[in-house]
């Protein structure tokens, strides 16, 4: 019975504790009611009301988030492209949650690819969530007779909403034109399979449309294990882990090249095995806009980055601002 009553007890003091943290936030952050006059209320010291606010931010019960304004953005597109030579950074402000965040950078890349794609123009396309997410972007854009082509193979039935070929097919529906199928899976078991594929007629002919593209739609990936690639069953996640502590490989670009932080490419088993481009066929076209929109991946767009191929960044503002601080801290 006494142990009862103690746990009781406990639970009570507990309960009472968290609910003053709370009361005192809320007096403080939303009726801005002023320390000293929260001291009074309380009858406690202006310093123990600090503490108090203090534990309530480490114990989640407030959550404190920066709001940038555009002009910030703004400040932040111009230093990246003074940092990385790059013709256009759109920053995307920072939002509450993952999805709302990946469609505010596709809302920026679908209003760039509609005030810069003309008529007859091909883009590359690559897989992922970002890149689909321009395709469902719901905006309205002005229809052209351009071409959409996978630049790499697709996954199984699973993965059909980040597949290059489905968002292919969505960007021409969206845009006007039409889309080039790469007929191949986007990851075989050998590096043998894959030439076997890249040497089939048909695949090579995509391949090299896509090669002479005027624009790359792209993504940005990181080696979490917990990625889409691994979800798929495209790459193990102990492959996954073993590349980035061993290779020293931070992502990949479009899904089908993989580098390392200082931008070179990672001559690895997993790269062998990508039926796509590669990322000195991205260097020949002259404007790949590449994606990322997770505050996860600052350190593998760094290392995108790096490799030299990439013209117009898509990201959000505390991504640029992590990117820009790791540069910073480099020199």
């Amino acid at each position: 019975m006494t142990t009862t009553r103690t746990l009781s007890s406990n639970f009570e003091s507990l309960l009472d504790d968290t609910n003053l943290l709370t009361e005192i936030a809320i007096l403080y952050y939303q009726q801005n009611t002023t320390q000293e006059e929260i001291s009074k209320k309380f009858g406690i010291s202006r310093a123990k009301v600090s503490r108090l606010l203090r534990r309530a931010r480490e114990e989640g019960i407030v959550e404190i988030s920066v709001k940038f304004h555009p002009v910030h953005s703004a400040q932040l597109e111009q230093r990246l492209m003074e940092k990385f030579s790059l013709k256009r950074a759109l920053i995307a402000l920072d939002q509450p949650s993952v999805q709302e965040q990946r469609n505010q950078v596709a809302t920026l890349v679908s209003s760039f690819i509609d005030g810069n794609l003309q008529e007859g123009m091909v883009v590359a396309v690559g897989q992922g969530q970002n890149v689909a997410a321009v395709a469902d972007h719901p905006g309205i854009v002005s229809h052209r007779n351009a071409r959409f082509v996978c630049a790499i193979g697709g996954t199984h039935r699973s993965g059909d909403i980040i597949n290059a070929d489905h968002i292919c097919r969505r960007l021409a529906k969206k845009f006007g034109g039409s889309s080039e199928t790469l007929y191949a899976p986007a990851y075989v078991d050998t590096p043998q399979i894959r030439d076997v594929f890249l040497n089939h007629p048909n695949i090579n002919e995509t391949l090299n449309q896509a090669r002479k593209a005027e624009f790359a739609l792209v993504g940005i990936g990181d080696m979490d294990e917990n990625s889409h690639m691994v979800k798929l069953g495209c790459f193990s996640a102990r492959e996954f882990v073993e590349a980035r502590v061993n290779d020293g490989i931070v992502g990949d670009i479009g899904g089908f090249d993989f580098f390392k932080l200082d931008g070179s490419r990672a001559n690895t088993l997993m790269r062998d095995r990508v039926v796509g481009l590669e990322m000195r066929d991205l260097r020949l076209i002259p404007n790949v806009i590449a994606m990322a929109s997770e505050s996860r991946k600052a350190l593998s767009i760094l290392g995108a980055l790096k490799t030299g191929t990439i013209d117009v960044l898509a990201t959000s503002a505390s991504c640029a601002m992590a990117l820009l601080n790791m540069v910073d801290n480099e020199g």
